[in-house]
């Protein structure tokens, strides 16, 4: 379910810090840190903050595949985003509306609505164990 977004991250000589770019974005991003460390945080949270950007408008979107080239590196997405959009996949793949879901779940439209929210994503053990049985993935690993 962890979602990673490939980003090149090459240190410049010159600035003494790490750039970061996503080209893969049709706006893509550019950050900076003054570590590798500090350079791939700013880059989970630039990507994140830009797919939740995507997803609030409504944008169609795709993540690219990892380059096998230098200096990429998987940049993981916020949990909540890569959450919400394992969730949405799942639930498209299996040609189910939001309403289905739900009431699969035994919940309320809005409370189903609300976990492919990346930012209203914050299901119980309970709620993931319902999802689990829908979708027949294992999601906790206890």
């Amino acid at each position: 379910m962890k979602k990673t977004v490939p980003c090149k991250i090459t240190y410049s000589d010159e600035d003494k810090c790490w750039y970061v770019e996503s080209p893969g974005f049709r706006n893509g991003i550019m950050t900076y840190g003054n570590t590798l460390e500090e350079a791939k945080d700013m880059a989970s949270e630039a990507v994140s903050g830009l797919i939740e950007s995507y997803l609030d408008h409504g944008d169609v979107f795709y993540i690219p595949p990892m380059p096998r080239e230098k200096d990429f590196y998987a940049i993981p997405l916020d949990p909540g985003l890569s959450f919400a959009m394992w969730l949405r996949e799942q639930r498209t793949s299996h040609n189910m509306s939001l309403s289905d879901v739900a009431e699969k779940m035994g919940v309320k439209y809005q409370v189903y609505q609300k976990l492919e929210n990346p930012r209203t994503a914050n299901p119980t053990l309970k709620t993931l164990r319902k999802i689990e049985r829908i979708f027949g993935d294992e999601l906790v690993a206890l």
